[in-house]
């Protein structure tokens, strides 16, 4: 009976494991939401604001600091442009 415990614990242990890493997979560790609020937070234009820093963010998992300027703590933020080549980031 001891074999068959051990044997039914080890594949719990292995199901949850990769059932943790698959919830992980999906999480970014990087909160866009709280980041993109600050950055746009005296945007004249808030919601545009908003919508396109929340692309960059998720492209780039980064945001700069501040609410303008800083583009150099974050090059893929800085970098990314739009179809016409200027800046897609606020």
């Amino acid at each position: 009976m001891k074999p068959v415990f051990s044997t039914f614990l080890l594949v719990c242990l292995v199901l949850s494991a990769s059932f943790f890493e698959a919830t992980m997979a999906g999480s970014t560790g990087f909160d866009c939401d709280s980041k993109c609020k600050v950055r746009c937070s005296k945007a004249g234009v808030q919601d545009r604001c908003l919508k396109y820093c929340g692309i960059c963010c998720e492209k780039c998992k980064c945001v700069p600091s501040g609410t303008y300027g800083n583009k150099n703590e974050c090059p893929c933020y800085r970098d990314y442009k739009n179809s016409k080549g200027k800046a897609k980031c606020p």
